[in-house]
């Protein structure tokens, strides 16, 4: 995937928490990430790549293309990177390889409940909350926990026969301190199970129950005028604030389930995907439906959850959805209101919502991509605030010294580069002495009369190299052929390279670095070098004609031969018969030996 691919993609990115997938050419997905900012994370691998490590520069050029997932936040989007690793080790992923699981707190199925770390879900009836993507901030929690109750933390399996045996003093002597002795009945199980009630009220995020329950604790203790027991409840109350809740996106307590989520327009109608296996979301997926006539929402939907459960062979027994249907599988439909499906449901509309905006953008710029040539075209015509792209350009300029062999020249530019089977060369007949204004209107005159006539492309921007002068006299010539709506007329003078319209006395001045100002002066510096050149021809044909082809008998091609073989008139003259012969012939050589010979007496 190249840079330029990824400038074209860029705009659709949203810039919010999420986890973005590289794909190589055979639909593979080679690299997993997480991103606080999506947008900001994909850019990077775009920038400036001599700075950038060899692994990730192998891994943009073996990438074909991108997908990504938007979650509610960066804890989010660190388990769903988590999730998606494990299975399906890409394999530039170094990292979270290995099997390693995230922290769990773990409300245990026993009398008396314990209360504790876990890196392990088993299937034991057991309630599990996280995971914690920080083990630090679940060690703050699983205190804070401790601190509001003092439960049970050893693992003495109670029964009528230990009790019978003392196990229950193994208890009493080192656990005494952490709880009440439930065990041994010094704490009452009512009281104990509505501790562990309000645990899992924090560990589901739910802190008005808690604190309703300290609240009344505060007032029971102020009415027996247990003034400092009052004050460590209030102290606990304080402690909740500190409280971190919940990943939405992996979740222990919700089986596995598929999540569909449709948004219908007129024309057509999307669906957003997501699976959940084991309580983590491991795919999501979005598609698109053409509706037809009849169609309504509950029909595509129906066909779309079949659709898609069976491309990613689920056989979850729940689906969740936004409104209740009828699904011809004996799966559960759930349609929740609040809690963590909802949640889940929020964050598959999340998806849609960027998957149909990133599609709207692709339909307002389905063009092929601009090559440079076009791109500057296109700031050539905003510039010059021009009806039409200036795909064909013509540029004029005048060559003479002092007047003598005056001379023009018209470069062709087609698609912002020369076409030189197309240029043209002017030699000027009707003007007399040096009058660049009356040479430009023969040139205009002779070019554009023909083209008119010929039915030819006229070009849709022609340049005059040089002043107001020259650009009004190519004008009235173009308003005579009655062509000045169908071509842009502009002249350019050198020394601040101004941009002049006709019958405007205030000069455009184009941005120095702008590429339309290049290609412009491009165009002049080529009709300039053209004419030159010609010009110098003809000087140099003049140059012959006053010399050997003076002699009778000599034409100009002769002269020409003569001068490519021997250099100049100079070393002509010093040759003998003998040479010259080897190149003209017998009868050339002899009149040039008697002209030059009957010169030389003439001198003396």
């Amino acid at each position: 995937m190249t840079t330029e691919d990824y400038k074209v993609l860029a705009p659709k990115i949203p810039t919010v928490p999420g986890v973005y997938r590289f794909i190589d050419d055979n639909d593979i997905v080679i690299y997993v990430g997480k991103a606080k900012n999506l947008k900001n994370r994909l850019s990077s691998y775009f920038g400036q790549k001599k700075h950038q490590r060899y692994k990730t520069k192998t891994l943009v050029k073996n990438a074909n293309r991108f997908e990504y997932t938007v979650v509610e936040t960066e804890q989010d989007a660190l388990l769903l990177e988590n999730t998606l690793i494990k299975k399906l080790q890409p394999r530039y992923n170094v990292m979270l390889k290995d099997g390693k699981t995230y922290t769990y707190i773990v409300v245990k199925k026993e009398r008396f409940p314990r209360v504790f770390f876990t890196r392990r879900v088993w299937k034991d009836g057991s309630q599990y909350f996280g995971p914690y993507t920080s083990k630090y901030r679940a060690r703050i929690l699983l205190d804070i926990i401790k601190k509001l109750f003092k439960l049970r933390t050893c693992n003495l399996q109670l029964s009528q026969k230990n009790i019978e045996a003392g196990k229950f003093k193994v208890c009493l002597e080192y656990h005494i301190k952490n709880c009440l002795g439930p065990c041994v009945g010094f704490e009452d199980e009512e009281a104990y199970n509505e501790k562990i009630k309000q645990v899992k009220n924090i560990l589901k995020g739910q802190v008005k129950p808690v604190k309703d329950y300290l609240k009344s604790q505060i007032s029971q203790a102020a009415e027996k005028l247990e003034f400092e027991l009052a004050q460590e409840f209030k102290e606990k109350l304080e402690a909740l604030d500190n409280y971190q809740s919940k990943s939405t996106v992996v979740n222990t307590s919700i089986v596995d389930s598929d999540v569909f989520y449709i948004r219908s327009e007129e024309d057509m109608a999307y669906v957003s995907y997501l699976k959940i296996v084991n309580g983590a979301l491991v795919n999501s997926d979005n598609v698109e439906l053409k509706k037809n006539l009849n169609d309504n929402e509950e029909d595509l939907l129906a066909f779309s959850i079949n659709y898609l459960r069976e491309k990613f062979n689920s056989i979850a027994p729940e689906v969740i959805l936004q409104s209740e249907i009828q699904l011809v599988d004996d799966v559960k439909v759930t349609v929740p209101q609040r809690g963590d499906k909802k949640h889940l449901l929020d964050l598959a509309e999340k998806n849609l919502k960027y998957y149909i905006l990133q599609k709207r953008k692709d339909e307002a710029t389905k063009v092929k991509k601009q090559t440079s040539a076009e791109r500057i075209l296109n700031t050539l015509k905003s510039d010059l605030e021009m009806d039409e792209l200036p795909f064909h350009i013509e540029c004029f300029d005048n060559s003479n010294i002092q007047g003598t062999n005056p001379v023009s020249s018209c470069v062709v530019f087609k698609n912002a580069k020369p076409s030189k089977k197309d240029y043209r060369k002017f030699n000027i007949k009707t003007v007399v002495g040096p009058d660049d204004f009356a040479s430009m209107k023969e040139v205009v005159t002779r070019r554009y009369t023909r083209l008119k006539n010929e039915n030819a492309d006229l070009p849709q921007l022609v340049i005059i190299d040089g002043g107001k002068g020259q650009l009004n006299a190519a004008y009235e010539i173009l308003r005579d052929l009655q062509l000045e709506d169908k071509i842009t007329l502009i002249g350019i003078a050198k020394r601040l390279e101004e941009i002049y319209f006709p019958g405007d006395p205030i000069p455009l001045y184009i941005n120095k670095k702008s590429e339309s100002l290049k290609l412009i002066q491009q165009l002049r510096n080529e009709a300039h070098r053209f004419a030159i050149t010609f010009h110098r021809d003809q000087r140099s044909k003049n140059a012959l004609g006053t010399e050997l082809t003076n002699i009778p008998g000599i034409g100009t091609k002769t002269a020409e031969t003569l001068l490519k073989t021997f250099g100049s008139v100079k070393k002509i003259k010093g040759l003998n018969k003998v040479d010259i012969e080897q190149v003209v012939g017998k009868s050339i050589a002899i009149k040039l030996v008697n002209y030059f010979e009957a010169q030389s007496q003439e001198e003396e």
